[in-house]
């Protein structure tokens, strides 16, 4: 089964367990999924199964927008309720300046990742580290905040949203909300993405690969034999000759291909719709 959609991941099942049961559902062991939530975490997540997984890399899957819920004075080295150690009670704060912190976070932001995340130290997970007891010292990183907004605030829960650029923690944000509060410690109670680029959840449905690919189409003008039997295809047939990602439809398939010093290489070929 060729197929590409998006799911919806529900809070307390990691991303892979999630896909193992979509294997199941479907009945198909060749599936992988791009942009993986945390177990704590809901919302949506792509899915593609068969050779439709080799997709997601062209696909426009930027920026995101998340919806989240800060619980104020909730301490937590993951920075989410799965590691609460201790809650201290914290003055209720004016919502007009709960408003004007949480807008602040728009633009260019340089912050420190949580230590319990992906990114790799000397070839091990940051968050295997920590789990471990072991110091972890991450770089700080830097995102875009393109939007924010406060939704609610009912003390001491504070429910944003936030359209972000890729790789963005959301978990980071709750905490420098918190800080620029004046609150010490703060942790994410929910949090759910809302979107990846275009892609928004609507009941797995499939999507059109021709509408979803974030790389401009190109025309081959030569024999489409070549095309469509993967043969070398030569600069000169192509409509567009600058250098750079297209691709090509065959119908009911499509290549991808890239221009480069002068030459076209194959990404992907034959790809069923």
């Amino acid at each position: 089964m060729n197929r590409l959609f998006v799911a919806y991941k529900p809070s307390g099942i990691g991303s892979n367990k999630f896909l193992y049961s979509l294997k199941r559902k479907y009945n198909d062991k060749k599936a992988g999924f791009a942009g993986t939530l945390d177990p704590f975490a809901k919302g949506v997540l792509l899915v593609g199964f068969g050779s439709h997984t080799k997709l997601f890399r062209f696909l426009n899957k930027t920026p995101k927008r998340y919806r989240a819920t800060l619980w104020l004075g909730a301490k937590s080295d993951s920075l989410d309720i799965e590691m609460i150690e201790s809650v201290d009670e914290v003055p209720k704060l004016p919502i007009s300046k709960v408003e004007e912190i949480v807008k602040s976070l728009e633009g260019t932001l340089e912050y420190e990742p949580p230590i319990f995340s992906a990114k790799r130290i000397n070839g091990q997970r940051a968050y295997d580290l920590a789990r471990a007891g072991k110091k972890v010292e991450l770089n700080k990183i830097t995102s875009t905040i393109y939007e924010t907004e406060l939704l609610h605030y009912c003390h001491p829960f504070v429910t944003f949203e936030a359209t972000v650029s890729e790789g963005t923690y959301i978990r980071s944000l709750g905490r420098i909300i918190a800080q620029r509060l004046g609150v010490q410690e703060g942790s994410l109670s929910m949090l759910e993405r809302l979107c990846e680029g275009q892609f928004v959840y609507e009941n797995e449905k499939a999507l059109d690969i021709k509408k979803s690919l974030n790389i401009p189409q190109n025309y081959y003008l030569g024999d489409y034999d070549n095309v469509r039997y993967g043969r070398v295809l030569a600069l000169e047939d192509l409509k567009i000759q600058d250098e750079g990602t297209y691709w090509l439809d065959n119908g009911e398939n499509i290549s991808i291909i890239t221009v480069s010093q002068k030459s076209v290489k194959y990404e992907l070929g034959r790809i069923e719709c």
